[in-house]
């Protein structure tokens, strides 16, 4: 497959529907901004406000316009609304691999069988249809939530990158680096994470 960063790809099963992020999202996220800005205390540069959602927004349609991410929208079908974010990052083609972040759900999806189907859809795209070879995660490694919901979908640690970057506060932080390769998603990791969901 050739991955063309203009076309519009939705990803979808019966549970959620993650479609590419546009500012058109803005008005269904907001409430998230407004209400739970503490959802980004591990990381900078979150959506904890109005304006810092729309700088958010910015941000991830010019790198999807220089073709360095794909971001999209999750919609829960359950609650029949959009719950928060994800997207493909990292992504280098001629290497067949990406890498998986920049996700948050609101608290009261935080937990439940959005994330685990949202992994599911996007590691079954990134393998069996972008081909990939590894596919990365990250997270900040004092974010115990993070990083027990990565290893709960297969995903093997590969180690810690020191004084990575900085959380909300401005404070020096680690990031842990994880990552399912295409043998291991093939080979249990896939079937595994289907069971989950």
């Amino acid at each position: 497959m050739n991955f063309n960063f203009e076309e519009k790809y939705i990803l979808e099963n019966e549970v959620v529907r993650l479609e590419p992020l546009t500012m058109s999202h803005f008005d269904s996220l907001i409430e998230f901004s407004i209400n739970e800005p503490e959802i980004w205390s591990f990381n900078a540069n979150g959506p904890d406000s109005p304006e810092n959602l729309k700088k958010y927004l910015d941000f991830a349609l010019k790198q999807r316009e220089n073709k360095l991410e794909y971001p999209f929208a999750v919609f829960d079908k359950k609650s029949n609304k959009f719950v928060g974010s994800t997207r493909f990052y990292n992504i280098v083609l001629e290497g067949k691999t990406l890498e998986i972040g920049f996700t948050w759900y609101g608290k009261q999806f935080q937990g439940t069988a959005i994330n685990k189907n949202c992994k599911y859809l996007l590691l079954t795209f990134a393998f069996e249809n972008m081909k990939m070879e590894r596919v990365g995660f990250r997270a900040n490694n004092a974010n115990e939530r993070s990083k027990n919901a990565m290893k709960s979908i297969g995903c093997v640690e590969e180690g810690i990158l020191r004084s990575f970057r900085t959380d909300a506060f401005g404070n020096r932080i680690d990031a842990v680096v994880l990552s399912i390769i295409k043998s291991e998603w093939y080979s249990g990791a896939k079937e595994n994470l289907k069971n989950k969901i």
